[in-house]
């Protein structure tokens, strides 16, 4: 019985040392990251996964206009933004 609990305990214990150093912070950084995707409005200055920086023209359920340097309007699914930027 000794043994066993010997054998499954470093197993459980590198677990949960996975678990507070990679999957948790993972997590809490993707909940951001959606938050501030469903809390995009008209406006914000933005910069995609791509590296467009632009201003936020429109939002639907879906999608993000974005409003580029040149006047030009691209329309991107909400989830390519990848940071709203500080005033």
């Amino acid at each position: 019985m000794n043994g066993i609990l010997m054998n499954v305990l470093p197993l459980v214990a590198m677990f949960a040392i996975f678990y507070f150093l990679l999957i948790r912070p993972q997590q809490r950084r993707q909940k951001e990251v959606v938050a501030m995707q469903n809390n995009l409005k008209k406006g914000d200055q933005v910069i995609t996964i791509g590296g467009l920086h632009g201003i936020v023209d429109s939002v639907t359920d879906a999608t993000v206009v974005v409003k580029a340097g040149n006047g030009s309007h691209l329309t991107f699914e909400r989830n390519a933004i990848r940071e709203v930027k500080k005033a």
